[in-house]
């Protein structure tokens, strides 16, 4: 199970880091990632890590702003959001799959809200 949390409001410019903790099993085999989705819009990719913690990667729209990054020791993933947008309003969910990412994947963390207001 996948437990995600540190969604807040903020302002825009300012930044926001979310944790996603796995529970039950160990989750250092698994890619794992985060998605989002606004009102009114579908689910969206926003960033993914290996296994290994190595290669991450993200959607256009975040590079440069968003760092991904897990400690399989603690069974944990974060998401650092910097000089956050209106736009990344949306209820972030992080997710686990053993055979890479997509929008059906193994296990759903139940989301937490960002709000960015301008």
């Amino acid at each position: 199970q996948l437990q995600a949390s540190g969604g807040g409001l903020v302002q825009a410019g300012g930044s926001l880091r979310l944790s996603c903790a796995a529970s039950g099993r160990s989750f250092s085999r698994y890619e794992m990632g985060w998605f989002r989705q606004a009102p009114g819009k579908e689910r969206e990719f926003v960033a993914g890590i290996s296994w290994s913690g190595g290669k991450p990667y993200y959607v256009d729209s975040v590079k440069g702003r968003f760092t991904i990054s897990r400690d399989n020791a603690k069974n944990t993933m974060y998401l650092q959001m910097n000089s956050l947008k209106p736009e990344d309003t949306a209820v972030y969910y992080c997710a686990a799959d053993r055979n890479g990412l997509g929008l059906i994947n193994d296990y759903w963390g139940q989301g937490t809200q960002v709000t960015v207001s301008s």
